[in-house]
């Protein structure tokens, strides 16, 4: 039997079963996705490819930083630009912003940065876990929509706190109520994300290679993802919607549709008038983007049987540091329910 299930292959998950992993426990990580990563997502398409989620990394932290600079020194990561530009609400203006700390970027995609998390691990794909319950040999029990079938001694539910809630619904009996309320008391505010590619023949491209728009009923930030990439097929550029936008729109049947309001909406606010008139559009529905309503602690166990604990960037913060910050917790908490064994902390980045 596996000592540890982690639910979710996002970077609190990895971050979770390496510490477990590399302290000798059998860890089986099991994710709905064909890749690993979560929000820190790339996609391949038109013979390039766009990162969709997070948009670059920007360390505040130790364990974040150190990262960063690991990846560095193995070629996977570079400074992208020293300005971030603004628009503010209700005006046109590009403001330059140099950011306290340097964005980073993956020129082989965002998700080189999970990827990179994954060495050692047993990863299982494509299975979406539907149900954990407490069985009659004293284990958690998880049932995939495939019907596949998991056992272990301990689980970590490494995803969004909404997803958590639907998953645990089989175990309600099981949980206490200030775990419960906790879970119930984290929301998120969704993203409708654009990627459109442009011909070559473009009269020009802007100086600026990100904009973040505050306070716009539609927009919320842009990239020009293609100056990223080494040898880029084309100018391509992605685009997050703002939350507002978002939950208006999230469930239209045409998201085409959708994309291209965006579109023209950028296009006018940034007078840049081809930028309407793409070569390919797609449009990813981010129902999860950002948390809304974080909870304080690293992590959030609950009072059951067997260890149950839940972990991501909404505990203890919103953002990707946050996330590995809450792998860390939870799988300290992990350890001190199963044997107390000693865990790398965040030197566990020196085994990779």
């Amino acid at each position: 039997m596996t000592n540890v299930a982690v639910i979710g292959a996002g970077m609190s998950g990895l971050v979770c079963a390496q510490q477990l992993t590399q302290a000798g426990y059998s860890v089986r990580v099991i994710d709905k996705s064909r890749g690993v990563g979560g929000r820190v997502a790339t996609r391949r398409l038109f013979e390039t490819q766009a990162d969709h989620g997070a948009c670059y990394l920007k360390p505040k932290g130790e364990v974040l930083q150190r990262l960063v600079n690991l990846l560095i020194e193995k070629g996977e990561l570079e400074v992208w630009t020293k300005t971030v530009h603004e628009i503010q609400a209700n005006s046109s203006s590009i403001i330059p912003n140099i950011p306290s700390s340097l964005p980073y970027i993956a020129p082989s995609g965002m998700n080189a940065i999970a990827k990179f998390l994954t060495q050692s691990l047993e990863i299982i794909h494509n299975q979406r876990v539907n149900s954990i319950t407490f069985n009659s040999q004293n284990q958690w029990f998880l049932t995939s929509d495939t019907n596949e079938e998991f056992t272990a001694s301990s689980v970590v539910i490494a995803i969004p706190a909404p997803q958590a809630v639907m998953l645990l619904e089989a175990s309600v009996e099981l949980l206490n109520n200030r775990f419960l309320e906790k879970l119930l008391s984290v929301e998120f505010d969704p993203s409708l994300t654009v990627m459109a590619g442009y011909p070559d023949s473009l009269p020009q491209l802007p100086e600026w290679k990100a904009i973040t728009f505050k306070d716009n009923s539609i927009l919320g930030w842009i990239g020009l993802d293609s100056s990223k990439r080494k040898n880029p097929a084309q100018p391509h550029f992605v685009i997050h919607s703002s939350a507002d936008f978002a939950q208006r729109y999230f469930e239209s049947v045409d998201l085409q549709q959708v994309g291209q309001q965006i579109l023209e909406n950028a296009a006018s606010t940034l007078k840049l008038q081809w930028l309407k008139n793409p070569q390919w559009m797609q449009v990813h529905r981010w129902r999860y983007a950002f948390p809304k309503t974080p909870i304080k602690q690293s992590c959030l166990a609950a009072e059951t049987p067997l260890p149950l604990v839940c972990c991501g960037d909404w505990c203890g913060g919103n953002l990707i540091e946050s996330a590995m910050l809450s792998g860390i917790a939870a799988a300290e908490y992990i350890n001190s329910q199963l044997e107390q064994r000693e865990l790398p902390g965040i030197d566990f980045l020196d085994a990779l």
